[in-house]
């Protein structure tokens, strides 16, 4: 579905909230696509990001699925807000081996619940998780830290 911004800036805010989140510094996650209810992270291989059988770990899955999710509702939310992610589950389908792309698409937005949905792909097509997340805007409250 196409989605209409309460935001023109949405993409320069998105862009710049993602830029302060240090846990996607850690991993290596970048933001590569930004548009109206949808938001794709890439995250290239590093073996310091696997389990015990080389395949990147189930909670850097996670990380990046919620990430590309949240980001997807924030594109579509007032400049005014934040968010919060309030509950997902994700299914593992696949090993994650190699680069990986979480791509995370608002399904319905709401007044102040949003669900979104993120699909996490291996550098080969490989399907390797999908997500759904229920996030919750915070109207008139700054995207960053409160001492800042």
């Amino acid at each position: 579905p196409k989605f209409q911004p309460k935001d023109p800036a949405f993409a320069t805010r998105v862009r710049a909230s993602f830029a302060r989140q240090k846990a996607m510094v850690l991993v290596g996650a970048t933001l590569t696509v930004v548009e109206p209810g949808y938001v794709e992270v890439a995250l290239p291989y590093r073996p310091e990001l696997t389990q015990q059988k080389a395949y990147v770990h189930g909670g850097i899955l996670g990380m990046i699925a919620d990430s590309a999710c949240g980001y997807a509702a924030y594109s579509l939310m007032p400049a005014t807000s934040s968010l919060v992610t309030v509950e997902y589950k994700i299914n593992i389908l696949a090993p994650a081996l190699g680069d990986l792309v979480a791509r995370g698409q608002v399904i319905r937005p709401g007044r102040t619940l949003t669900i979104a949905r993120g699909d996490v792909y291996a550098a080969d097509g490989t399907h390797v998780a999908s997500m759904q997340q229920t996030l919750m805007m915070l109207p008139d409250t700054p995207d960053t830290p409160e001492d800042a």
